[in-house]
């Protein structure tokens, strides 16, 4: 145990974590398109033909995990806020931001399938309900605290700004569970279960890439990361 927190502390450190998330990277993302692959051989050669919807219904494999990684970003996200207001961790605050695109990606894209399969299912694109409308006031969040950390140009006091509205959107969380379609196949939900884990190894890779390049922006007037610099080394796609 002492070890453990040993190793936590140590990766604390920007520095140490920079180095630590240029390693993991590479091989998170090759394990999310694994699984992303295989998820999608299940859902398109393996799942049956749903006898109510037809074909239309297969967009589930992607319209279900993207709204399970639209609520559990935010949580993560959140999370790494309170971590960060509570502790004063630079690192916590550098998550938190990272992790906020890829959220608002997979809001978005819960909220675009969910509208492709409702026109050929319920004959309409949009319903204004209570678990839509959540979703799409996560997205809001979402993109209220990506433009609210532009906004302010005091890191310290973005990182606060963004650390209060993320936790105060934890509210909205709740709602968004019953907007998630049951599955009763189990070749449906073997699928989708792989295209779940795709998106989390994918959320995982894109956020070490990021906080990277966050890292770097903060980071810029030390020592080391002007060597990162100097040297020609890249942090990752933004």
């Amino acid at each position: 145990m002492p070890k453990f927190t040993a190793a936590c502390l140590r990766y604390a450190a920007p520095q140490a974590f920079y180095s630590l998330a240029g390693r993991l990277g590479p091989w998170l993302a090759l394990a999310a398109a694994l699984a992303g692959a295989a998820g999608l051989y299940v859902a398109f050669f393996i799942a049956p033909t749903d006898a109510q919807q037809g074909e239309v219904y297969r967009i589930v494999f992607v319209h279900v995990p993207a709204a399970w990684m639209s609520v559990l970003l935010y949580v993560v996200m959140a999370f790494f806020a309170a971590v960060g207001l509570a502790f004063n961790t630079r690192l916590a605050f550098m998550m938190a931001h990272a992790l906020a695109p890829t959220g608002a990606m997979f809001t978005f894209l819960a909220l675009w399938t969910g509208a492709i399969w409702g026109k050929p299912t319920w004959g309409t694109w949009w319903v204004w309900d209570a678990r839509l409308a959540s979703e799409l006031i996560l997205l809001l969040l979402y993109l209220g605290s990506m433009a609210l950390n532009a906004a302010i140009d005091d890191p310290r006091r973005a990182d606060r700004a963004c650390a209060l509205l993320a936790l105060a959107g934890t509210l909205n969380l709740p709602l968004i569970y019953y907007s998630v379609p049951n599955l009763a196949a189990s070749r449906v939900i073997e699928g989708v279960l792989i295209m779940g884990a795709a998106f989390f190894l994918y959320s995982i890779a894109l956020a070490l890439y990021r906080v990277r390049c966050v890292i770097l922006e903060r980071e810029q007037e030390s020592e080391w990361a002007g060597a990162q610099f100097g040297s020609g080394l890249e942090a990752g796609p933004a």
